[in-house]
């Protein structure tokens, strides 16, 4: 009665107020003794522990007459009731009894004109007077025990039950220590920490960045030997600003760099910095230059610093209060530095122009290093590495790959390589071929081949709009020359294309003259052209949207920023409003109404001279587009050496000057 007593009050719920003053207590910010949590666990414990024997423990009780009575009837035809036995012992028919004092107690009764098997009779625990009369009559009896295993079971089930409870008690312990290790390591820095053996990169490994990589140099002879530049004064940068497009090796650049010192690597991207908590990335950045201090010399790799270190209240409706709590804990840290301390930053982004001001003064990221686009020389570095682990076919010239590639970064080459690989094995080939390498370029520039389209009107016209354009390149005097023309579609609604041999020289420098942007934009219009001119006006189609829009910004630039128009030597807009800095809501016009009426039609201008020249060379080579169109049915690619055989024969000008003299 106490026991369950005890649960009914355990059990019983309490009210809202104890409940509450419960949890105030609980949350109460004064310091609680560690040990006494460990007794509550214990306690509680011990209370499951009771309260799972008092439901679950069943206790033993004596059999009633009325039990036994039904136990009888339930028993077979080979079974005697109690009082025939006691009948058959008085009767002399008995010869031997044996009893088994077991869970339920039952007596194997032998008599003498019986040869079947002993009858069973069902006794009550206690049986004086039967043993009384068998003692009487002197009949064999004897009597023994049976195992009886509810006692272990029920041990064993305790046991179970009490393991069990245990382990959730741990499982409780366990999560709630490692909370409280999370709430305290919540503002430790999560930077990846990495010694010289786990880099793996030197500057061997990375190729395409000469100048970054001499540039970069003297940080390396720095943490090797700061002697050199201490014993004449000299103070290497603090920190260095990795500015270029991505994936053109500002981490592996950095990882290099570590690499070649032998001093270790701290990487962290600068949105680890920032969380929703305030405070949490000022305390972070507190904790890793600690950490860099203890280990210095090292270098310290923040990459996307932008995402931490952009402007302060710039934007609409002001910045981000934690963020500039972090940007802030981050200038006074980098100021904090102690002369020739052996600590570098080394930062990364590809847009410098939305990082503060004060981040890039002297003394904090006093030095940038562009690490741009790589040209012929880079492109070819960069296969040379990626193609060390590949297997090449003896025809594959990489220099050519190089050639075809201008513009890519150093990951696009990379994945190039891959790309090319994967066709390779898909094809079941020993080696990578140079149609796989083809392939790959197409791929990573242009998008997956998709099934060829069947014979149709849909695809006698997408020929026509190609090699209205593939004609163009080939025929236009300051056009870059064709590289081949096809039909086959890939991902991303693309038809089909022409594709142009860009003059390397003029794209890395972006001096591009006022002949070469009127070709670009007739070619342009060449597909456009080609389709009014064969179908008519009524059936041309949307596929010349991205073609148009390409005119309209090239001929706005050559108007409005160029000076290439009527309108003189004019820069009429400033390209490039960042909304987030700002701008492009209260942009100011650098030119009346009127001068924009002027700029449009300039544009128009420009726009209509060229679709009409464009719509004159298809018109007068109607035949050879014609031809063109039946070859690239047929074929469905025409390479740009094949492409120019054609034409000229066809225009009786030697192949190598088309694209050059007409």
């Amino acid at each position: 009665m106490k026991s369950s007593s005890w649960i009914k009050a355990w059990l019983k719920p309490q009210p809202a107020s104890q409940l509450t003053n419960k949890l105030v207590m609980q949350a109460d910010v004064s310091p609680v003794p560690k040990q006494h949590a460990p007794q509550k666990l214990w306690r509680l414990a011990a209370s499951l522990l009771i309260f799972q024997g008092v439901v679950f423990g069943v206790p033993a009780y004596a059999q009633t007459p009325e039990e036994s009575t039904n136990k009888q009837e339930q028993a077979d035809d080979n079974t005697l009731k109690y009082g025939e036995l006691l009948q058959e012992i008085e009767k002399g028919n008995v010869k031997t009894v044996e009893i088994d004092e077991g869970t339920n107690v039952v007596a194997k009764v032998t008599l003498y004109n019986q040869e079947e098997e002993p009858q069973k009779v069902l006794l009550l625990e206690q049986n004086p007077e039967l043993i009384k009369k068998l003692r009487e009559h002197n009949i064999e009896f004897k009597v023994k025990h049976s195992a009886d295993n509810s006692a272990a079971l029920g041990l064993v089930v305790n046991l179970f039950f009490l393991l069990l409870l245990l382990a959730g008690l741990m499982m409780i312990l366990r999560r709630s220590s490692s909370n409280s290790g999370q709430a305290m390591n919540f503002g430790k820095s999560r930077a990846r920490f990495q010694m010289e053996a786990k880099t793996g990169v030197l500057f061997n490994d990375v190729a395409g960045v000469e100048e970054a990589k001499e540039e970069l140099q003297e940080v390396v002879t720095f943490l090797k030997q700061p002697e050199r530049f201490t014993a004449i004064g000299a103070r290497i940068p603090r920190g260095v600003l990795l500015v270029g497009p991505p994936g053109t090796g500002k981490t592996l650049l950095a990882k290099a760099i570590a690499g070649e010192a032998g001093v270790p690597f701290f990487s962290i991207s600068g949105s680890e910095f920032v969380e929703m908590f305030v405070g949490v990335g000022a305390s972070r950045v507190r904790d890793l230059f600690k950490k860099s201090k203890e280990n210095a010399p090292c270098l310290v790799f923040i990459d996307e610093i932008d995402a931490v270190g952009r402007q302060r209240g710039a934007g609409i409706g002001g910045g981000n209060d934690e963020r500039e709590q972090t940007l802030n804990q981050l200038l006074t840290e980098m100021d904090g530095f102690e002369g020739n301390s052996g600590i570098i930053i080394i930062a990364a982004t590809n847009r410098p122009d939305v990082l503060d001001t004060a981040l890039l003064r002297p003394g904090r990221f006093d030095r940038q290093v562009t690490v741009d686009l790589p040209g012929y020389n880079g492109r070819l570095g960069i296969l040379d590495v990626h193609a060390r682990n590949k297997k090449l076919a003896p025809e594959v010239s990489l220099s050519k790959v190089a050639r075809r590639t201008p513009g890519l970064s150093g990951a696009d080459l990379a994945n190039l390589l891959n790309e090319a690989a994967i066709l390779t094995a898909r094809r079941r080939k020993e080696a990578i071929t140079p149609l796989e390498i083809d392939d790959a370029i197409d791929r990573v520039t242009i998008g997956m081949t998709l099934n060829p389209l069947l014979d149709s009107k849909k695809k006698r016209l997408i020929a026509y709009h190609e090699v209205g354009h593939a004609l163009l390149m080939t025929l236009l005097k300051n056009s870059d020359p064709l590289n081949k023309v096809t039909i086959i579609p890939r991902s991303g609604g693309v038809g089909g294309f022409a594709q142009q041999m860009f003059n390397e020289e003029m794209v890395d420098s972006g001096l591009f003259s006022r002949a070469w942007l009127i070709d670009q934009i007739t070619i342009y219009l060449g597909g456009r052209a080609a389709e009014e001119e064969i179908f008519g006006h009524d059936e041309v189609t949307v596929g010349a949207s991205s073609d148009i829009r390409a005119v309209a910004d090239n001929a706005r630039r050559m108007v409005t920023l160029y000076g290439m128009s009527d309108l003189g030597t004019m820069a009429l807009e400033t390209p490039d409003n960042e909304v987030f800095l700002g701008g492009g809501w209260t942009t100011r016009s650098d030119y009346s109404e009127e001068v924009a009426t002027k700029i449009d039609q300039q544009v128009q201008d420009i726009a209509l001279s060229c679709h009409e020249k464009a719509r004159r060379i298809i018109r007068e080579n109607r035949p050879l587009v014609d031809k063109l169109v039946d070859i690239l049915l047929s074929q469905e690619t025409i390479e740009g050496e094949q492409f120019r055989k054609i034409v000229a024969e066809y225009t009786k000008l030697p192949e190598k000057q088309l694209a050059v003299t007409l």
